[in-house]
């Protein structure tokens, strides 16, 4: 009986002793998980940019909407997406049946008010002394009613010219919603879309403490989000003068002609996203690290060198996205710095 029960005591010590060294184990495996991973870089010596990025979109000085001024049938359609289109050249046409009628029939009624003016005026002729107020009511309905068949003989006449489309400029057809004839649109439709592909530009805002910070013609670095490894150049060739409205802060326009040799064939769409870099101002040949090695604290900017443990306070100079001067005597080219 004090066997079995020593045997008990014996394997309950067995298991609590198993428990604690799972529990030790278990808490150096986790620990050494949760470590974060150390990175290292060294102190080099080169150049530092001051940038500003901003973020924006691709737009274009020539892209326009074509509408028709008025409801119809679609008669004709003389291009197809993609096309390219010389200035005035003919894009699309509603039926002028109708049109033609209504032109005819407002034209008849001006004809029709212009003799009844005509007579009222000559009933009162060389009596501008004693008209009565009959007579110039009557005079003065019919001249009414003349200039208003008169406009409507002018409204007529435009939305006749107009019928057919005609591109505003050289450019690309880039959206027919109507490819066919016979289909019925009305006035606020659009018919045609076209953009100039060599008046793209990369526009951005920029608020009332970033604006002073840009210069007409100055060099910009554009990176969209469609072509993120490439660095598309170009520069500054517009600062608005007044701020955008309809803007929650203040903000101004700011526009970024692209360079001509920037995309090759490889153009981008109007409305692609990307970020546009600044330069605000650069140094060559200073010592640098990586930006996200310098740290800071209570006491200043520091880096971990030599060892993870070993702050070192120092100054900074330029600071950059990537890289960061560095303004001391306690570091040197080649020293390790850790994160």
């Amino acid at each position: 009986m004090k066997l079995l029960k020593k045997f008990r005591l014996t394997k309950k010590r067995i298991v609590v002793l198993a428990v604690i060294v799972l529990a030790v184990v278990g808490f150096f495996f986790f620990k050494g998980r949760n470590k974060k991973e150390v990175t290292s870089s060294a102190i080099q010596r080169g150049l530092v940019k001051e940038e500003l990025i901003l973020t924006g979109s691709v737009k274009a000085e020539k892209h326009v909407e074509l509408l028709f001024p008025t409801s119809g049938k679609i008669s004709w359609v003389g291009v197809s997406e993609g096309d390219t289109v010389r200035k005035g050249q003919g894009l699309i046409s509603l039926d002028k049946t109708v049109l033609n009628a209504t032109y005819q029939q407002v034209l008849n009624t001006y004809k029709d008010k212009q003799a009844a003016a005509e007579k009222a005026e000559d009933d009162v002729k060389n009596h501008s002394s004693d008209e009565t107020y009959t007579q110039k009511s009557t005079r003065t309905t019919a001249q009414v009613a003349r200039d208003s068949a008169y406009d409507a003989v002018l409204a007529a006449e435009y939305n006749l010219r107009n019928a057919t489309l005609l591109a505003p400029f050289a450019g690309i057809i880039s959206s027919l919603p109507i490819s066919s004839p016979g289909v019925n649109i009305s006035s606020a439709d659009t018919i045609v879309e076209m953009v100039d592909p060599a008046t793209i530009y990369f526009e951005v805002d920029a608020d009332q403490s970033e604006v002073t910070d840009i210069k007409d013609g100055q060099d910009v670095t554009v990176i969209l989000d469609s072509y993120s490894d490439r660095e598309l150049k170009g520069n500054v060739s517009f600062i608005a003068y007044t701020p955008k409205a309809g803007e929650t802060g203040t903000v101004y326009k700011v526009k970024v002609k692209f360079e001509a040799e920037a995309f090759g064939e490889d153009l981008p769409r109007i409305g692609m996203t990307g970020d546009a870099k600044f330069v605000l101002s650069e140094k060559a040949e200073v010592l640098f690290v990586p930006s996200e090695f310098v740290n800071s604290d209570i006491s200043g900017k520091y880096l971990k060198l030599g060892s993870t443990n070993n702050k070192t306070y120092i100054e900074t100079g330029l600071t950059g996205e990537e890289r960061t001067e560095i303004i001391s005597d306690k570091v040197k080219e080649g020293d390790t710095v850790y994160d």
